[in-house]
């Protein structure tokens, strides 16, 4: 079992930053690909980003392409999502999710969740 904790989202102005991170714990995240998806409300939950177990690969999602960075740190056993040039249209709940059940990056089947960590941008 592994457990997903968000921290670093809050209130933010558009055009600027914020450093999304996503701490594990029960056991090593190593081995399993991990991702960003965010929810708007009235939304649906999308996928923003993921990365491969190794780090060598990511994907992102048209709309962050260029501006957000999806990073992890094994050693530590979390990942991070860097956030630039943030719009008003990011703003979102922010989860965290490990273990991609179908070993395609682009895929929205995650084993493990966290709770979510809230973004706001203002315009």
């Amino acid at each position: 079992q592994v457990q997903l904790v968000e921290s670093g989202g809050g209130l933010v102005q558009a055009g600027g930053s914020l450093r999304l991170s996503c701490a594990a714990s029960g056991r090593t995240i190593s081995t399993y690909s991990m991702a960003w998806f965010r929810q708007a409300p009235g939304k649906e939950r999308d996928l923003v980003a993921a990365i491969s177990s190794s780090g060598v690969n990511t994907y992102y999602a048209g709309s962050v392409k260029g501006r957000f960075t999806v990073s992890r740190d094994n050693g530590k056993n979390t990942v991070y999502l860097q956030m630039n040039a943030i719009k008003p249209e990011d703003t979102a709940v922010y989860y965290c999710a490990a273990r991609n059940l179908l070993g395609v990056l682009s895929s929205t089947t995650y084993m493990y969740w966290g709770q979510g960590t809230q973004v706001t941008v203002s315009s």
